[in-house]
């Protein structure tokens, strides 16, 4: 099938086009009460179905028996054994966050973020609309990856971090797929995110945890959930030192409650990228993302 010059073809408009008509928050708070649902005929069906489905590797499973987890959210969201995801060790390593696929990995260029070809979308509206706290990551570099479905869904810290700053940005609920990604603009900068702000020995470091649509939560593990409620303010909540939350690398700093987005950003000539970190490559959490540069 002919593409259409920013690389996507007739199939992924004719995808896109009913998300602007669906109700994408009414879908998600239906999905999240479906996903919470105990009643064990319901869920463990849904449960062989998805393990089936979507081929969970659930041997490496802290809990293996689909049937156990309370709930299917539980079983989605399930914790993994330690030794399953070894965490790169050497002092300037960092660690990729999560488990999925990267969809881009480049420089912040005129402030301004590579989304696909024939589409990018702005830092400051990204981080909540603030050029203050988009300032320090101006000149920088990002990372965007995709959670599919029978991914991981806890998200680690790649480098240790003192939290600064958490934002949750109501938007819209677009699906993250590739697909999707390809069509629609300014995608990350329009859907509801929760952006974590973190002091690093590699400087500033900015978490941009994207919802979408049937992701209709998303926690940390020092707020609980964050949304829902969606709402239409962004929200602001700041980390001074009497309250001071540090996370090591490697350790979960939160989770997607369904599949969606992480983007990880850093300021200038602060970290160098693996070469394994490339359009459309596969990562597994703890594997090397990127190199900081020293100071």
């Amino acid at each position: 099938m002919a593409e259409r010059q920013n690389g996507a073809g007739l199939i992924d408009y004719i995808k896109a086009l009913p998300q602007y008509l669906m109700p994408g928050h009414l879908v998600s708070r239906a999905t999240h009460a479906f996903t919470r649902c105990r009643c064990h005929g319901i869920k463990n069906r849904f449960s062989d179905w998805f393990v089936g489905h979507f081929k969970l590797n659930m041997e490496e499973a802290q809990e293996s028996d689909p049937r156990a987890y309370e709930t299917f959210n539980a079983l989605f969201t399930r914790a993994l054994k330690l030794e399953a995801r070894p965490i790169v060790a050497g002092e300037n390593e960092l660690a990729c966050p999560v488990d999925g696929t990267v969809s881009q990995a480049c420089p912040i260029s005129d402030g301004r973020i590579f989304q696909a070809k024939g589409h990018d979308y702005s830092l400051e509206q990204l981080l909540g609309g603030s050029a203050e706290r988009a300032a320090p990551f101006q000149g920088g570099s990002f990372a965007t990856l995709y959670l599919s479905p029978r991914d991981y869904h806890r998200i680690h810290m790649p480098i240790s971090g003192t939290l600064r700053e958490m934002v949750h940005v109501p938007g819209r609920l677009f699906s993250v797929n590739p697909a999707t990604t390809r069509v629609i603009p300014g995608l990350f900068a329009r859907n509801e995110r929760v952006v974590s702000i973190f002091d690093t020995a590699a400087g500033p470091m900015a978490m941009v945890k994207v919802g979408a649509v049937n992701v209709g939560s998303i926690e940390t593990v020092w707020a609980g959930e964050v949304t829902p409620p969606a709402g239409r303010v962004i929200r602001t909540w700041r980390y001074g030192a009497e309250e001071a939350i540090t996370l090591e690398k490697g350790e979960e700093m939160g989770r997607f409650n369904m599949g969606s987005t992480v983007i990880v950003i850093f300021g200038p000539e602060a970290v160098e990228w693996s070469d394994a970190i490339q359009p459309a490559a596969p990562v597994r959490l703890g594997q090397l993302l990127a190199t900081a540069k020293k100071k």
